[in-house]
């Protein structure tokens, strides 16, 4: 029967910083459902094995009672299949599934799990979750990859390849930890967003090749799932890093935090901009300029007010993303839907800027669409890091509707009425303010939605008028 530790729901909210959009979670439609509204956030940790047991499981149920303690949600602990039915599944807003092996459900209770996604639930899998149900095709698409072998335990290092994941923000870009390091029979990357890799150079028996997936997550038939290869050893639960990767999982799978886990193969939609190695398409307006820094892959701003814009391509309905860092109280923006001009005010008079700045009033401040409307300041605050630290902007542009995440946390909805801006087509654009203002840009990417109210791609129309060549 189910184990308990309840903790106030009220700290839930406040500790995880989910006020960015009040009264209920809200989508991310790059992501999926955001999981199902409950009560409170609880969490189920099952741990039943019908094949080897791992005696780290006791260490794991303990670690997550105790960051459910230290974060404000709900656990309860579970080896007893029978609880896995519609109702009492509908309690919990993620199920761990923690190094369970072999088949742990029978048919029934793989059915009732099966609703419990597709109605939003959250899967997290650690370790032996992948040695688990092969005979299950919804788990095996789930989990994402099955176990094939191991080597010994021994220390190994880790690629991170996505710093925006809750799981994986607060690793460097190598880490270094020593676990069993599992080989996986198949490579999950083209159905899942793969978060880490392992270097097999590092290690010995690693089978996979250069690209050994050992952490990823994706949006599954209605619900969220996140793996890690890691915890194996009880020393892995004591291990802060690896604590707050798996919390970070746990966030995700729960829907307190969003993510971007689209499938590495959705990539392959969006069309680069500026992917550090030059600045093909576009063009400086106005001032001062950016300087390349091909090592680093960045465009940093220099002097202003100017602009760079991408002269080689109007846009229409469509999501931008990029990356930007301030050193430390300075000032940038992001421009979209402004018509071509050598003039960089024709971008602040008739397009919008998407702010960048530490400190201003709230309608002037980062996340707000500049003088028209703030961002939502208590998500915004929850979900920014600091100056010297990188931030990630999505901003979705259709019709004449403007949405702004702040590292997958929405903070901003705003609707044009001014008909001197026109939203269904334009430019975008990256701002250098002055002298004293130093922000870097990476990794700037367009991927268009499609016009909804024209079959036409809206990058066919006529060019928009504006001063300029």
């Amino acid at each position: 029967m189910v184990k308990s530790t309840r903790l106030a729901a009220a700290a839930a909210v406040l500790a995880l910083g989910t006020a960015a959009l009040p009264a209920q979670a809200q989508p991310n439609d790059s992501t999926g459902t955001t999981g199902k509204e409950r009560a409170e956030s609880t969490v189920l940790v099952f741990s039943k094995t019908a094949g080897f047991r791992h005696d780290s499981i006791p260490d794991g149920i303990a670690a997550i009672q105790e960051l459910g303690a230290e974060h404000g949600f709900a656990v309860e602990d579970t080896e007893d299949a029978a609880d896995f039915t519609a109702d009492n599944l509908a309690r919990y807003q993620a199920v761990v599934f923690l190094s369970t092996t072999g088949d742990v459900l029978n048919e029934e209770q793989q059915n009732a799990f099966e609703g419990y996604v597709e109605d939003g639930g959250g899967y997290v899998g650690v370790h032996a979750a992948a040695d688990t149900e092969y005979d299950w095709p919804f788990y095996g698409g789930l989990v994402g990859a099955y176990f094939d072998s191991h080597p010994h335990i021994q220390s190994a290092q880790i690629n991170v390849e996505d710093h925006d994941h809750p799981a994986t923000a607060h690793l460097d870009p190598t880490w270094e930890r020593t676990d069993e390091w599992y080989n996986y029979g198949t490579n999950p990357r083209d159905r899942a967003k793969v978060l880490a890799t392992l270097d097999e150079s590092s290690y010995e028996g690693g089978n996979m090749g250069e690209d050994h997936p050992i952490a990823w997550c994706r949006p599954y038939e209605g619900g969220r799932a996140f793996y890690t290869g890691g915890g194996h050893t009880k020393e892995s639960f004591t291990e802060p890093a690896f604590r707050q990767h798996l919390l970070g999982g746990i966030r995700y799978a729960t829907g307190e935090k969003e993510a971007d886990c689209s499938p590495d193969g959705a990539e392959q939609e969006w069309k680069q901009l500026f992917d550090g190695t030059g600045t093909d398409g576009w063009k400086q307006a106005g001032p001062g300029s950016f300087v390349l820094d091909e090592e680093e892959k960045t465009l940093t701003s220099v002097g202003g007010m100017g602009l760079l814009w991408y002269e080689a391509e109007e846009f229409g309905a469509y999501s931008l993303k990029l990356d930007w860092r301030m050193a430390g109280d300075d000032n940038s923006g992001v421009f979209v839907g402004f018509p071509a001009s050598d003039d960089p005010t024709d971008a602040v008079n008739q397009g919008y800027e998407i702010q960048i700045d530490a400190t201003d009033a709230e309608d002037r401040t980062t996340g707000a669409i500049y003088g028209f409307q703030s961002a939502d300041i208590e998500a915004r605050d929850a979900a920014l890091n600091p100056p010297g630290e990188w931030n990630s902007y999505e901003i979705r542009v259709e019709e004449d509707r403007i949405q702004i995440w702040l590292n997958d946390i929405r903070i901003n909805d705003f609707t044009s009425t001014d008909p001197d801006r026109d939203l269904t087509r334009g430019h975008v654009g990256i701002q250098n303010h002055g002298d004293e203002d130093e922000v870097a840009f990476r990794d700037i990417r367009i991927q268009d939605l499609g016009d909804p109210t024209d079959p036409t791609d809206s990058t066919d129309r006529e060019p928009r008028a504006g001063r300029g060549d």
